[in-house]
């Protein structure tokens, strides 16, 4: 087997494990990451309905444009502070955050701690 073949299949059995115990509801919705080597890609979702609530990436025409690259942390920040605002607009105040089988380290922290902020900020719960 190639080895980027196993690392993608080693990734998914980790996310596999972390979905056992992340869900998300109405009430506390799941943040989920996807990170690839050009960009990064969040999206809130309801599982019980099977609803993405909102989503934001650093491909999305409000970021693309602000950004140089998109597959940086700095890149990472400002996504997870998209998708902080656009929580908060829905009146999302808490979610439960899905890392997507990643170590929580490098953009996917990025990401996490500039949504936590924004919602902190708000004086929302956050996750």
């Amino acid at each position: 087997m190639d080895k980027n073949k196993r690392k993608r299949n080693l990734r998914r059995r980790r996310h596999k494990r972390v979905r056992k115990t992340v869900e998300g509801s109405p009430d506390r919705p799941r943040l989920a990451v996807f990170r690839s080597n050009k960009h990064i890609y969040c999206q809130v979702i309801d599982d019980w309905n099977g609803h993405t609530l909102t989503s934001a990436s650093s491909v999305c025409p409000e970021l693309s444009d602000e950004l140089e690259h998109g597959g940086n942390i700095e890149a990472a920040k400002r996504v997870g502070e998209v998708i902080g605002e656009k929580c908060l607009e829905q009146g999302i105040d808490k979610v439960v955050f899905d890392r997507g089988g990643y170590k929580f380290h490098g953009r996917v922290k990025a990401l996490a701690l500039a949504a936590r902020e924004k919602f902190e900020e708000a004086g929302a719960e956050g996750f």
